[in-house]
């Protein structure tokens, strides 16, 4: 066991000096192509670093654990939110941009909504268990293609301004050699971390479902929380929240839904309506503190993990 907490912590090390080549490499691509770091955030960032939950998701379906599969993603959307972006702003404390008040934000709470809806299955008919099903998961896929579309929007505008953003610090081939080796030792040194604390968690005898939530997902979502923390202590607030929100979308619609599309429906006997409103609570708290345009206090983080350690609470005592 303290071979594995000595992993643990090697693991940290090298998640962290990654992260932070990850994110100036990230920054300077967004620099040498002229379009802003939102976008970087909502893509190349948000989408790499949930690479390490969607091979769980793969895996987790295959050996039949369906409820590590929507712990996955349910304890990663709510901790991204709560504690990955609630220690984000008690650290530093920063505002969120209008277009992602306005748009991104709301464009994750209707997909937040819209999966909380389909895992709503004893309520509508009377079945014994939550599931997803193939037509579900095509409806992700969906929601999924409408927020590639509004990328584009972007995109295009961000074209057609002709507005120089920010000189680039480094060159197109730099960048590009920054973001894909600080991802790799991103996914390296998060799995040496979850591979270890969930042995030692195993170990001292700690339930499935609490490791899934907890461990599993906090751990999976380690790129995200130092990505976005180290973005926003380098002033780069549009791809922390892009982040945050670019990764929330892509766990519900890829991560939870390209798996089951391939490989047949999942059913969940662990999660049940508390579970999803602590998930969607998570986007509406977001949207709430940020909806004014100021900057998000630090007491508004600490609301953020107080409702997550009131989640984490409620899973104990089950």
């Amino acid at each position: 066991m303290l071979l594995n907490l000595g992993l643990a912590a090697l693991g940290f090390i090298i998640l962290i000096k990654c992260a932070d080549v990850f994110v100036d490499g990230a920054a300077n691509l967004a620099r040498n192509f002229n379009i802003s770091t939102t976008v970087i955030g909502l893509t190349i960032v948000a989408f790499g670093t949930s690479a390490p939950e969607l091979a769980i998701s793969f895996n987790s379906h295959i050996s039949g654990n369906s409820d590590m599969l929507f712990g996955n993603v349910i304890g990663s959307s709510i901790g991204n939110i709560l504690v990955i972006l609630g220690v984000a702003i008690l650290i530093k404390p920063f505002k969120i941009a209008n277009d992602v008040i306005r748009k991104e934000i709301p464009i994750l709470l209707l997909i937040t909504l819209g999966l909380s809806v389909l895992l709503l299955d004893p309520f509508f008919n009377d079945a014994p268990h939550s599931s997803l099903t193939r037509a579900d998961s095509v409806i992700l896929l969906l929601f999924f293609s409408i927020f590639i579309y509004y990328l584009i929007t972007i995109l295009r505008a961000d074209k057609e301004s002709n507005k120089v953003i920010e000189e680039p610090k480094y060159k197109l081939p730099r960048s590009g050699l920054m973001i894909l080796l600080g991802l790799a030792g991103i996914v390296f040194g998060s799995n040496l971390i979850v591979d270890n604390v969930e042995a030692f968690a195993s170990a001292i005898g700690i339930s499935q479902k609490i490791i899934s939530v907890t461990v599993i997902s906090i751990g999976t979502s380690l790129p995200e929380l130092v990505t976005t923390v180290i973005a926003a202590k380098k002033g780069e607030n549009s791809m922390a929240i892009g982040n945050i929100v670019g990764s929330n979308i892509f766990n519900i619609c890829v991560v939870l839904g390209l798996p089951v599309v391939i490989l047949g429906e999942a059913i969940t006997t662990a999660f049940t309506f508390v579970d999803v409103i602590f998930m969607a609570a998570a986007v509406l708290l977001l949207w709430l503190f940020s909806a004014t345009g100021r900057e998000i206090k630090r007491l508004e983080a600490i609301v953020f993990l107080a409702v997550y350690g009131a989640y984490v609470g409620y899973i104990f005592l089950q």
